[in-house]
């Protein structure tokens, strides 16, 4: 008898993967998940408010707004579903934790921790204890500046950023960080796109995507790398079926054929509704994972073969054009062949695409960004669109898709562990203190600062630390080993149970919540995956009378640590978020006259390279780089291994256990796999096995118990989700330059559970 699987999946069902997103399907369960969540009247109010003109902005990804009209429900399947999450009536408060203990707690999944609700009140964890129990705020603020101001270096202290958090939020708590003299200030792009921007900084000088909504509209070649729109970026399909509609062109790459990518019903007229959408993906390139690198510079050796240079661009405006054309002279189809999975014919059909196309848009998302050689392949993506000059063109351009509703706006308010000289030095002249020039620790060194006793308090504004990184039981072993953790969180999740000795969860407003603080409405501003900010402002009643802003809880934390040193006026800040604003206008660089621009419905920020044609560069000019193709290979009898989201997913947030798109209810530890790899190792469609991953180091790790789908994927790689699959995933094992996990690169083999 084979093995079962855990308790919450024990009802795992398995039917065929769908060939379309949206439709029907999609508004029924938005709006029954809605109000079943919420109630008639919150649904109402929030959805109706999403992503529109001083409304809200949807918490499930950084895809842009239309500037102009928008349509009445402008929102997503997954949007809708982040509302209601956000939004749900039930409440977790004092009386629950008495009722769990943290061992108990610990027990459950992530997906049941979320799902008891909406956090209400401050509690602490004392040291030695087996419960949370209620604070006030007052000693809650109080004892965290006990910690840090009893920390033998402010080194020790580590500040980290999930990408939920606002500009105003992340502009105050970079501040408060580096006034007490740290730059650990490690966020969630250190383990998605931290690759994008390191490429992207080397070659153009400026480290975000270079096109606007409107260029995706007006392109005629659109390129999706990488990429699950579908599920990870649904509005996404909307301005790839406008471009369609337009005469453009897709070409997708990707492992795993993806439904978003093969039909999108729209689900905002009558024609998507009925099961009559626009089909997307005119060509299909089911890659071998990690074959991207061999592509590209198969595709930039074939355009140069094609004549297709733009050689007045190329001249007037980019440097290392010679070195990069000499060293894709030695391309062999062979080795191509065998790192790709494709025969040299798709890949010139390919390069068709390319050489016929008059303005091209590159998109990629964490397909690209979370392998060892993930920079040298962003870099061929911007030497491909260098030599057709795609840059700085209406319809052209490099279009990371970035998951987190307001990462990109994190970076650039300063939560980043390298920061630049120029904002340090803005900084230092607007507050009137020195700020550290050392940098501090990204993700992967805050947990071996934990792990190794060099760091002793951990400060976590939103996100689900634990459960996002990799190596996840290393980390939660880091962080029981901290002095103290501060959560500031909506929902309990992993990262309040593997905690420091002392642990504090602090509740905070949700972002459809009207934030009253100061006795004014507040409203805070984002940035979106193509620069655009604005503002959003909730309109629904806080889930409970306790809760505080991210920007209250800041200052209050700065105030109690730091009191009146540097004269910052932190009671200042939470009282009235136009005083952060202002701030924000005099130092971050392409904010000037920021609460104006605010005030008047946003701006967009500038960026030299789409604006002008210039680039920021050392060289001042954009650089083709030089890449040697690495090609990884895997020992007989083992499998590549990518994570993945479900579509009932945000990153950690598990929503439900279903994902139709793919075939799969009521479930989550399945093991996609083609029908080739379970002929050879001896397996059946449904058996249940336990995954090892296998490392240069010799050391290998474990997730136990789960269930083998045959699906359409290239023989050899196989796929399954995180945040279950992370515990493969070692902390040395980091993409090159950017020190990104390399989740989707994880070499394992399977044995049959017992």
């Amino acid at each position: 008898m084979p093995a079962p699987l855990p308790d919450e999946d024990a009802e795992l069902r398995v039917g065929p993967p769908a060939d379309h997103a949206a439709g029907l399907e999609a508004v029924r369960l938005s709006l029954t998940n809605a109000v079943r969540r919420m109630g008639v009247r919150k649904t109402v109010r929030n959805l109706r408010t999403l992503n529109q003109h001083d409304g809200v902005d949807c918490m499930s990804c950084a895809w842009p707004d239309p500037q102009g009209h928008r349509h009445a429900a402008e929102f997503c399947e997954n949007g809708a579903k982040a509302v209601s999450w956000e939004g749900q009536r039930d409440t977790v408060g004092p009386e629950f934790f008495a009722r769990h203990s943290i061992a108990d707690l610990a027990r459950q999944t992530g997906h049941w921790l979320e799902k008891q609700g909406r956090l209400t009140h401050p509690m602490v964890r004392r040291d030695g204890a087996t419960h949370y129990e209620p604070i006030t705020w007052d000693e809650a603020f109080a004892l965290v500046g006990q910690h840090l101001n009893a920390l033998g270096s402010p080194d020790e202290a580590v500040f980290y950023t999930s990408g939920r958090a606002s500009n105003e939020a992340a502009f105050v708590y970079q501040l408060f960080a580096r006034a007490y003299g740290t730059n650990n200030l490690p966020d969630c792009s250190n383990m998605c796109h931290e690759s994008t921007g390191t490429a992207l900084m080397r070659t153009i000088g400026v480290g975000k995507g270079s096109v606007t909504l409107e260029d995706l509209h007006q392109a005629d070649l659109i390129v999706v790398s990488g990429q699950n729109p579908g599920t990870n970026h649904p509005r996404m399909l909307t301005a790839l079926e406008i471009a369609k509609r337009d005469g453009a062109r897709i070409l997708a790459i990707n492992p795993l054929p993806e439904a978003g990518l093969l039909r999108f019903d729209n689900p905002q007229k009558v024609r998507g509704l009925a099961g009559r959408g626009t089909a997307l993906a005119d060509r299909l390139l089911r890659i071998r994972s990690n074959g991207d690198l061999a592509l590209w510079q198969a595709i930039g050796h074939l355009l140069l073969r094609k004549n297709v240079a733009d050689r007045e661009f190329i001249e007037s405006s980019t440097v290392g054009f010679e070195a990069w054309a000499k060293h894709l002279e030695t391309v062999d189809r062979a080795t191509i062949e065998k790192a790709t999975g494709l025969t040299w014919a798709e890949i010139e059909a390919a390069a068709d695409m390319l050489a016929s196309a008059k303005r091209v848009v590159h998109c990629w998302a964490m397909g690209i960004t979370q392998h060892r050689n993930a920079v040298a392949t962003i870099k061929e993506f911007v030497n491909v669109a260098l030599l057709q000059g795609m840059i700085g063109k209406p319809g052209a351009g490099l279009c990371p898709v970035r998951g987190h509703s307001n990462v990109q706006g994190d970076r650039t308010m300063g939560i980043w562990e390298k920061p630049p000289a120029v904002f340090l030095d803005r900084l230092r002249d607007e507050f009137g203190f020195e700020p550290p020039r050392t940098y501090g620790h990204d993700a992967v060194d805050t947990v071996k600062a934990f792990r190794d006793g060099h760091a002793k308090v951990f400060v976590a504004l939103g996100g689900n630390f634990v459960a996002a990184m990799s190596d996840t039981e290393v980390t939660a072993a880091a962080m029981r080993g901290a002095a103290l953790t501060v959560q500031i969180s909506t929902k309990l999740n992993r990262s309040h149970l593997d905690a420091g000795r002392t642990a504090l969860i602090l509740p905070t407003l949700g972002r459809t919540e009207q934030d009253r603080t100061g006795g004014r409405v507040q409203r805070i501003t984002v940035e979106d995956s193509m620069s655009a900010v604005h503002a959003s402002r909730g309109r629904s009643d806080p889930a409970g009378p306790l809760l505080r802003s991210e920007v209250d809880i800041l200052c209050g934390i700065a105030q109690a640590t730091l009191g009146d040193r540097h004269g910052i006026p932190w009671a200042d800040f939470a009282g009235d978020y136009e005083r952060v604003r202002e701030r924000i206008g005099r130092v971050v660089p392409g904010c000037d006259g920021y609460a104006e621009k605010i005030s008047d419905g946003g701006f967009t920020m500038p960026h030299p390279p789409r604006d002008s044609r210039t680039f920021p560069t050392p060289e001042g000019r954009a650089v083709f780089t030089v890449s040697p193709l690495e090609v990884l290979t895997v020992p007989p009898g083992r499998l590549v291994l990518q994570t993945l989201r479900s579509h009932d997913q945000f990153n950690t947030t598990i929503y439900g256990l279903d994902d139709r798109y793919r075939g799969i209810r009521s479930g989550r530890r399945v093991v996609f796999i083609s029908a080739a790899d379970l002929a050879e190792l001896g397996y059946a469609d449904g058996d249940v096995v336990d995954l090892i991953s296998e490392w240069e180091d010799g050391v290998t790790r474990r997730a136990d118990r789960f269930r083998l789908v045959e699906y359409d994927t290239p023989k050899g790689c196989v796929a399954a989700y995180y945040p279950e699959t992370n515990p493969l995933v070692p902390l040395d094992s980091q993409a090159e330059e950017s020190g990104t996990p390399t989740s989707k690169w994880v070499v394992v083999r399977l044995e049959r559970a017992g």
